[in-house]
C-alpha cells in the first residue's frame, strides 16, 4: 500500500454468501482500522463533515482510531449519531462524506463508513453505551414511528434531558432497519437491537404494537401530557406500474417480500413464514430496495434477474450493493422495461413481456428519460415478480390529525420539522418521501433541535 489505496475490507466469498444470510462485509480489525485511519489527512477545513447529514466530527473520531483510542472514537461519533453501527453499514458514504474526502482526489477516499462501523462494533463488544450529563427537565415529547428519523430525534431529545416516548405500530422497533434491510447487510440481533438498547439506556421509552392515528391520535397525546409530537411514520406504501397482468398471483411488492423475510424470519428454517420461494424471480427497479430484494430472492433459491429501464450508469443503488449483486450472480437487464405480466391458466405469473429502451432528453431530475424502441418486445420467463419502484407515505396520520400534506401524501414541514400544527413536528420519509437512512436521521436531529427551541420558548 502506498497510502493512495484504502485498506481492503474482508468479505465473505461470493459463492458462499449467496447461499446464506450471514453478513457479507466482515469489517476491519484493530490493526486494519488504525492503518486506514492513518490515511486521513486531518484537513483544516474538512469537507467530509459537510457531506455528513448528521454532522459527525469525522477527522476527530478518525484521529482517535489512529491513536488506538477506540472508546474515545465512539464517544465522538455518538455526540452526533444515535445509530453508528447501522450507519457504518448502510449509509451511501460514497456520495456523502467519502464523496467529499480530499484524499479521494488523487486516490481512494478514506473508508469513513468502515471506520465508523469499527468504532461502533468495538463499543458494543466493550460494553460502552452513550450517556448524557443533562439533568431531566420533566418535559414530555412523543415520537410516532421507531424508524431512523424517530430514533434519532428521540436520542437527541433524551440527551437534552427530555422524557421521550416512542410509539411504534409494529411489534419491534427499528422501522426499515428491521423490516426492510436484509440480514446479510444489517444483522438485526447483533447490530440493530443493541443500538435500540443504547437508546433505552438514555431513558427513551418505546411502546410497540401501538398505531397512532386510529383510536389514539395526536390530540389524545397532547391530552396525556405530551408537550410536543414528532411524526416519523416513514413511507411504507408500495408503488406499482399499472400494467396489464400486474394482479396475477406471484406478483409482489418488494416491501412485502422483504418484510416477510426480515421481520417474519422467512430465511430461518425453523420459522414457518408464508413466503413464496421462486425458481426464477424478476425484480423490477434499480434502487437499494431492488438490490435487497434481488439478493434475498437469490439466497432463497431463485435464479434472479433485475430489470431496469435506464442504463447501468443511472442506477440509483449504492455502487457497493450493485458490485455485490453482480458477484453473487444477479442477472441484469438494463434499458429494459416491462409492459405486461404474463400468467398461466391458473393465473400464476409465468413471465414478463418487456421492451427495449434508449435514453432520450433529461427529465426534471436531470437524468435522461428512457424512451421505448418500437418493435423490440421480448419475453423473460419467471414464476415471481417483485416490484421495487419506490414507496409513498401512509396518509392515515396526516388525515386524522389535520396536518397539511402534499398531493403525494407527504407531510409538509419546514427544515426544523415544524408542521401546520403548533407543537407537531415531522421528518424523515413521511416528509421527503422514500430516502436514505442517514437523511432520515438528519431530519430527526433537526427536528429535535426545533422541538427543543419550541419548548424552551414555551411557558411552563
Amino acid at each position: 500500500m502506498n497510502g493512495m489505496e484504502r485498506i481492503p475490507v474482508r468479505e465473505q466469498d461470493p459463492k458462499v454468501r449467496a447461499t446464506n444470510f450471514e453478513e457479507v462485509c466482515l469489517g476491519y480489525n484493530a490493526e486494519e482500522a488504525a492503518a486506514e485511519a492513518a490515511r486521513c489527512l486531518q484537513c483544516r477545513n474538512p469537507q467530509c463533515v459537510k457531506g455528513c447529514p448528521v454532522s459527525i466530527d469525522i477527522p476527530r473520531f478518525i484521529a482517535k482510531i489512529r491513536e488506538g483510542s477506540f472508546d474515545e472514537a465512539y464517544g465522538v461519533i455518538s455526540e452526533a449519531s444515535t445509530l453508528p453501527a447501522v450507519c457504518g453499514r448502510v449509509c451511501p458514504q460514497e456520495s456523502q462524506c467519502e464523496g467529499k474526502c480530499v484524499r479521494g482526489m488523487k486516490g481512494d477516499p478514506v473508508a469513513i463508513g468502515k471506520l465508523e462501523r469499527f468504532a461502533a462494533d468495538h463499543a458494543k463488544e466493550a460494553g460502552i453505551r452513550p450517556h448524557t450529563d443533562k439533568p431531566a427537565n420533566g418535559r414530555r415529547v412523543a415520537v410516532i414511528g421507531a424508524g431512523p428519523a424517530g430514533l434519532s430525534c428521540a436520542g437527541d431529545l433524551a440527551k437534552a434531558g427530555y422524557d421521550v416516548t416512542v410509539f411504534e405500530a409494529l411489534h419491534k422497533a427499528g422501522g426499515v432497519l428491521i423490516y426492510g434491510i436484509p440480514e446479510f447487510r444489517l444483522p438485526k440481533d447483533a447490530v440493530v437491537s443493541p443500538e435500540i438498547e443504547n437508546l433505552k439506556s438514555l431513558g427513551v421509552h418505546i411502546e410497540t404494537d401501538t398505531v397512532i392515528g386510529r383510536g389514539t391520535g395526536i390530540d389524545e397525546l397532547f391530552e396525556k401530557g405530551f408537550e410536543a409530537v414528532f411524526v416519523s411514520t416513514g413511507a411504507g406504501l408500495p408503488k406499482f406500474m399499472g400494467i396489464p397482468g400486474e394482479n396475477a398471483c406471484g406478483v409482489f411488492s418488494a416491501n412485502e417480500f422483504l418484510t416477510r423475510n426480515n421481520l417474519m424470519h422467512a430465511w430461518k428454517e425453523e420459522y414457518d413464514t408464508p413466503i413464496y420461494r421462486a425458481k426464477r424471480a424478476i425484480v423490477v427497479g434499480g434502487g437499494n430496495v431492488a438490490m435487497d430484494a434481488a439478493r434475498t430472492a437469490l439466497r432463497l433459491g431463485a435464479e434472479t434477474h433485475l430489470v431496469y429501464r435506464r442504463s447501468e450508469a443511472e442506477l440509483p443503488a449504492r455502487a457497493e450493493e450493485v458490485h455485490h449483486a453482480k458477484e453473487e450472480g444477479i442477472i441484469f437487464h438494463f434499458l429494459t422495461n416491462p409492459v405486461e405480466i404474463l400468467a398461466d391458466e391458473k393465473d400464476w405469473v409465468c413471465g414478463i413481456r418487456c421492451i427495449k429502451m434508449e435514453l432520450g432528453e433529461p427529465d426534471a431530475s436531470g437524468r435522461r428519460s428512457p424512451v421505448e424502441i418500437p418493435g423490440t418486445e421480448y419475453e423473460i420467463p419467471c414464476d415471481c415478480v417483485l416490484m421495487a419502484l419506490g414507496t409513498s407515505p401512509n396518509p392515515l396520520l396526516a388525515d386524522t390529525s389535520g396536518l397539511a400534506k402534499t398531493r403525494r401524501s407527504c407531510i409538509i414541514a419546514d427544515d426544523a420539522g415544524r408542521t401546520s400544527r403548533p407543537g407537531v413536528f415531522a421528518g424523515g420519509d413521511a416528509v421527503s418521501g422514500a430516502a436514505t437512512v442517514i437523511l432520515a436521521m438528519g431530519a430527526g436531529r433537526r427536528a429535535a433541535r426545533g422541538i427543543d427551541e419550541y419548548l424552551s420558548g414555551k411557558k411552563e
